[in-house]
């Protein structure tokens, strides 16, 4: 007799968190005897350096827990990985959370609860406070990006959410390889709920390295705001209006004869400021071009290597 899905799924990117593995799979039973409607997991392993995938195949083997593990080819990303999990999800409501547990478990109960309400097609945590280091460039980074670029986004910024599978359908149905998965859900609108929680600081090391954080804030900024090109106008046009100014100042000087000689020092620094310029407007016009040309080329944003699912065996059975 066919057994119905569970009409709730977790979708949990896992890179470099072999510390929080046994207490996360603990956290997400915790999570599955408090909803209604079941529970399914989905575990995305994205190219993970150490043995988190063998860790999680171990503490899944006897639990008895309904999940898959999920394994990339390489390591895609975190939002790649969540894009894959959400793509799996075979629930009505797909929920996000960190395999750090630097957000509270019950946080995915109370995102649960809100969706199956039916007033909301979206919900995602607020932070409030955080336990972690980077407290106060996060803030100013939230600050400027919700000036510039997405006014919509919390303004303690936004890590863990849940949606339906209606908005799960539209986010995956975009074709954006470089781009910020958070910001995307709250691009695309629909009804929106936000939970205020206080993030907690990681048992683990964090592998949100600063090539990564870069990396992040680029994609965030260039895949949404022509903001960087205004700016490049702008500025473009104030040294052009400089640039005349001066040039007429020193063509009124050589006809009064006030200048004799063309000065070397001045010419060379004029080279230097509008030649540095010139490179970062075209490293600006650059992003744009590179990040459209890798989307036209149609390559797959992950890669699965390969997927197991538990319970197996005899446990499926019974």
């Amino acid at each position: 007799m066919p057994v119905s899905a569970p009409r709730n799924s977790l979708v949990i990117p896992v890179y470099g968190n072999r510390e929080t593995i046994a207490p996360l799979v603990e956290a997400v039973e915790g999570i599955r005897d408090r909803i209604d409607g079941g529970l399914e997991v989905v575990f995305v392993v994205d190219g993970s350096p150490d043995d988190s995938h063998s860790r999680l195949v171990e503490q899944l083997s006897d639990r008895g827990l309904e999940a898959r593990v999920v394994e990339h080819s390489r390591n895609f990303g975190s939002f790649a990985a969540i894009r894959t999990g959400m793509s799996l999800a075979k629930g009505e409501f797909i929920s996000v959370m960190a395999a750090d547990l630097q957000e509270p478990p019950e946080l995915v109960v109370e995102f649960l609860e809100h969706l199956h309400g039916g007033d909301v097609d979206v919900v995602a945590g607020e932070r409030a406070s955080r336990d972690d280091r980077g407290d106060a460039f996060s803030k100013l980074y939230w600050l400027l990006y919700r000036r510039f670029v997405m006014s919509e986004i919390p303004a303690g910024g936004a890590d863990v959410f849940a949606c339906t599978a209606a908005v799960r359908d539209v986010i995956c149905s975009l074709e954006h390889v470089h781009t910020s998965l958070i910001t995307q859900l709250f691009w695309v609108g629909f009804r929106r709920r936000l939970v205020p929680y206080d993030r907690r600081k990681s048992p683990g090391e964090s592998g949100w390295t600063l090539r990564r954080k870069l990396r992040y804030l680029s994609d965030s900024v260039f895949a949404f705001t022509d903001l960087p090109v205004r700016m490049l106008w702008l500025v473009g046009l104030l040294g052009l209006t400089v640039g005349a100014v001066l040039a007429a100042a020193v063509v009124i000087a050589r006809a009064v004869g006030a200048v004799a000689v063309p000065g070397y020092t001045a010419t060379i620094l004029v080279i230097i400021f509008f030649g540095s310029f010139n490179m970062v407007g075209l490293g600006i016009i650059g992003s744009y071009v590179w990040r459209a040309y890798d989307t036209v080329k149609g390559r797959p944003g992950a890669i699965v290597r390969d997927v197991l699912e538990f319970p197996t065996g005899e446990d499926a059975d019974e």
